[in-house]
């Protein structure tokens, strides 16, 4: 059941966003009352983006990727987004991710939904081609490939799985659910389920847009101005292009939007980071957390911690005096390993920094930290290739090599240095990977599986 339409403008350097939509009161906000439920302000800001393909930007303030926001409440948004998707759906169970934004995303869907769909396969397309010291390439073999056409990055590639139960079930799946921070047209989804089709996904029944936002009800909107109200009109216009599918969607908020350009806007020069290489710095073990069809999504995640834990009390013992450092040095060399993490030398205000793709087993480290504190502030957010312009929920920016060896500009977008006690900042490429803007700040805890 949707609630009456509401419409706002929002005005942009390039033009003015004009938007239409309505809440869901299917959807219980942190699991409170009914009609407690999300409201544009609690999903999004507004940005502009460096992109002529696109003039503006959607900016979650529930993603972590480019407003640093608590776990919880990203954990609140992936469990209410979950429990809008049915019961009883076919089987084999397939839910895809889209990168980078929403790799994340899909990793906390799939973990709610296993309470239902307990063998439910996660997959998350990727833009980095993987590879490894063996060169093994029947490990890495790619399933297929499909654009995001609207993106900065429009090349994505999907990896299959080398082993056979997995790929067996894969092929196999009856249903999918697509997990993405927004629908704005409609084309990625179609051409995901293309694309699948195409590689071998021939048993598809269903196929769930399952989105934070929704605003792809505009494809309708500009045939069928009357129908406008009706989100099942909009579901039968996606679902004409996806023949023999049984299609629909859920969101915590749905609408359109209508873009008009301001008169002759500047010209934009956007960045190169439209690439699918692998880069020249190899990525570390973090176990699968997704880029491969996957079952357990936290399956490098106690290691990772382990990393963490270790790099901490190093990093810690760093912050003490020298004369206390070498009164306490031989006496640590034997203690150690053998010490116990102490939640007491945590700070009291703590940012985690996911890097790209590889987003979350840091956030499910930024998740366990904030159950380790009580009276200490902790936020999740991430380094992106995304390049966005300063101005409207984009407050502050930082700009740096990124940690791949691809050669692009990367960014992190309102993240003060200063206003945190310590930034733990989690890549899966090795320490010596990070730009030296990072090293140099002595709140800066680089945490790498090469540990």
């Amino acid at each position: 059941m949707l609630n009456k339409q509401y419409s706002t403008t929002i005005n942009l350097p390039r033009g003015n966003l004009d938007l239409t939509y309505q809440t869901n009161s299917a959807t219980e906000k942190n699991g409170i009352e009914q009609s407690n439920h999300y409201q544009l302000e609690d999903l999004l800001g507004f940005a502009q983006r460096i992109n002529p393909k696109r003039a503006f930007l959607f900016v979650s303030k529930v993603l972590g990727r480019h407003i640093p926001v608590a776990p919880s409440t990203m954990r609140d948004a992936f469990s209410d987004l979950a429990n809008l998707v049915p019961d009883d759906l076919p089987e084999p169970i397939l839910v895809i991710g889209m990168a980078e934004t929403a790799v994340g995303l899909s990793a906390g869907v799939h973990q709610a939904l296993q309470t239902r769909y307990p063998n439910a396969l996660l997959l998350n397309s990727t833009r980095h081609a993987q590879h490894d010291d063996s060169h093994d390439k029947s490990k890495h073999s790619l399933l297929t490939t499909f654009s995001e056409d609207h993106s900065h990055a429009s090349q994505h590639l999907i990896y299959q799985s080398a082993d056979r139960v997995t790929q067996a079930q894969l092929l196999a799946s009856k249903t999918l659910i697509m997990v993405d921070d927004e629908a704005s047209t409609g084309n990625t989804c179609v051409n995901v389920v293309t694309a699948l089709r195409n590689a071998g996904l021939d048993q598809l029944e269903q196929v769930h847009l399952t989105t934070l936002v929704d605003w792809s009800l505009n494809q309708e909107r500009q045939q069928h101005q009357d129908a406008a109200d009706s989100d099942d009109a909009v579901s039968d216009q996606i679902a004409k292009r996806l023949p023999n599918i049984k299609f629909q969607r859920h969101h915590l908020l749905s609408g359109a939007w209508t873009w008009t350009d301001a008169p002759n806007p500047e010209p934009i020069t956007m960045p190169s980071v439209d690439t699918t290489e692998a880069g020249s710095h190899m990525l570390g073990d973090t176990g699968n957390w997704g880029r491969f069809p996957i079952l357990d999504s936290t399956d490098g995640f106690e290691n990772y911690l382990l990393k963490f834990q270790t790099a901490f009390k190093v990093f810690n013992k760093q912050a003490q005096s020298e004369k206390e450092q070498f009164e306490k040095e031989q006496f640590e060399k034997e203690q150690f390993d053998k010490e116990q993490f102490d939640k007491e030398q945590l700070p009291k205000r703590i940012l985690v920094l996911g890097s790209n793709e590889f987003v979350w087993l840091p956030f499910l480290l930024a998740e366990w930290l904030e159950t380790q504190t009580q009276n200490s502030t902790v936020n999740f957010s991430a380094l992106t290739r995304s390049p966005i312009a300063l101005g409207g929920a984009i407050t502050t920016m930082l700009s740096f090599s990124d940690n791949y060896g691809l050669g692009m500009t990367n960014f992190a977008y309102n993240v003060e240095p200063n206003d945190w006690d310590l930034i733990v900042l989690c890549v899966e490429t090795s320490v010596d990977s990070v730009d030296d803007m990072w090293q140099s700040l002595d709140n800066v805890l680089v945490v790498s599986p090469t540990l």
